[in-house]
């Protein structure tokens, strides 16, 4: 489905009718980076990138839309006219989704006239701001519990429906194995997984009823919730429920734990299962977890194989935003540089490029102007031009395996779950780009320079 163009700042669209009334459309480059990582993210994620791309395709305004701009009395009418055919024409050059990055770092580039260029902004940072975060935190609960199922149970407690359903896909991206949004299995092909309420247990009579009719409606994907009533005596009910099942080909796959002490009660219902013969009987817990909770559950040698994770991770309850922006690096062929106090930006188009040492890790990154070479690999791809994608959408899977293998590649030290991260060197070609833009802005604005970044 298409974006509505006014979904939108209205300072977007102000700054068109004056770029409008002025005559100005040259070719702008603008960036979207991270100025600074939030604390304990020894990284962060690139995730939202084909929404981007499918925003910046369908990008139009309806008759609906001009027809209520032209009633608020804001705008020209030659001004409205001329966004009948407004289209986004320009050229994206990205970092993959899934690739680990830094801050300064940009992870994506828009080239285009001017106004086109300006407007996409605000769905831009949207998009890649919330998909990043959940994707960082997503890694961050891979990395901490390997060979683990890990489910998305976060719908529920989203911020919006929408939020919902791309966090089932940012986290699937991140190394999750599925979801429990219904929506993202259909939309992207994440696999499904689910169990049940306490309210399907409740409304039955007794425990065991509940637990047989499920395990008969679910033969082969029964995972059964036990901590309705008494956590240990229902595992004693799977037991004596899983023996005569068996009888019909029935075998219960799992059984999860939503509350109370999660360790605890996997260490007794573990041994309850083990010695009633259902070594077989996975134990699956869930419950307000983050990245922290699996790590102390894990390291406390809970017997549990995997958890479902939701709220805490949907939300980026630690680090709810990023210090993040879309900034004007390139206008009419000249280099731009914002000077603000704490958020100076280094100027031009970048190109970061990745170093990795003998071992295949991550050794450093280096930022740089566009056009240079430096050692390592460019981490900034074409994927946009003249305002079409140059290839397919990648199944999702397929950019899933991607993102594992460069999770792979991260150093030990930036994949603890309270790591330092790694700074990006700045060149000496970018370094000197920013000295002559402070020098020509100097000249042309009478301006005070400022220090260089970094």
């Amino acid at each position: 489905m298409r974006d509505p163009a006014l979904l939108t700042d209205l300072y977007q669209l102000t700054m068109l009718q004056s770029y409008f009334d002025e005559g100005m459309n040259e070719t702008a480059a603008f960036e979207f980076f991270v100025r600074r990582l939030p604390a304990r993210r020894g990284f962060l994620v690139a995730a939202g990138l084909e929404q981007v791309l499918d925003y910046l395709e369908g990008l139009r305004f309806s008759s609906e839309e001009l027809q209520w701009l032209a009633a608020s009395g804001r705008f020209s009418a030659d001004f409205l006219a001329s966004l009948a055919d407004f289209r986004f024409t320009g050229d994206v050059d990205a970092m993959p989704e899934g690739t680990p990055f830094f801050a300064d770092e940009p992870i994506l580039r828009i080239v285009a006239p001017l106004r086109e260029a300006q407007f996409v902004e605000t769905r831009i940072i949207n998009l890649l701001q919330f998909q990043t975060l959940v994707a960082s935190k997503a890694a961050r609960v891979r990395l901490a519990s390997p060979g683990k199922l890990l489910v998305d149970f976060g719908l529920r407690r989203a911020h919006g429906a929408e939020a919902g359903l791309l966090s089932a896909r940012a986290s699937f991206l991140a190394g999750f194995d599925g979801t429990a949004t219904v929506l993202a299995g259909m939309r992207w092909g994440i696999p499904l997984f689910g169990t049940m309420a306490h309210s399907f247990i409740q409304a039955h009579d007794d425990e065991r009823s509940a637990f047989e009719r499920f395990a008969r409606s679910h033969p082969a994907t029964t995972t059964l919730l036990i901590d309705t009533y008494d956590t240990e005596s229902a595992a004693a009910e799977v037991v004596r429920l899983a023996q005569r099942l068996a009888a019909d080909g029935i075998a219960i796959q799992a059984v999860r734990i939503d509350s109370g002490d999660l360790a605890e009660h996997a260490r007794r219902v573990r041994a309850i299962l083990d010695a009633g013969g259902m070594q077989r009987i996975r134990i699956f817990a869930s419950g307000n977890l983050d990245e922290d909770a699996v790590h102390a559950l894990l390291a406390g040698g809970a017997p549990i194989d995997g958890f479902g994770v939701g709220t805490r991770m949907n939300t980026a309850a630690d680090q709810p935003y990023l210090d993040c922006a879309y900034k004007l690096q390139e206008y009419a062929g000249q280099p731009r540089r914002k000077r603000s106090e704490g958020k100076a930006t280094w100027p031009g188009r970048k190109q970061v490029f990745r170093r990795f040492d003998a071992a295949g890790h991550i050794a450093g990154d280096t930022l740089t102007v566009a056009d240079a070479q430096a050692p390592g690999e460019p981490l900034l791809q074409a994927v946009m031009r003249g305002g079409r994608r140059l290839s397919p959408p990648a199944p999702l899977p397929v950019l899933r395996d991607a993102a594992l293998a460069a999770l792979g590649r991260l150093p030990p030290g930036l994949a603890g779950l309270d790591a330092v991260a790694l700074v990006a060197e700045v060149s000496p070609a970018l370094r000197e780009l920013a000295r002559q833009t402070d020098l020509a802005q100097q000249r042309t604005a009478g301006g005070q320079q400022v220090p260089e970044r970094g």
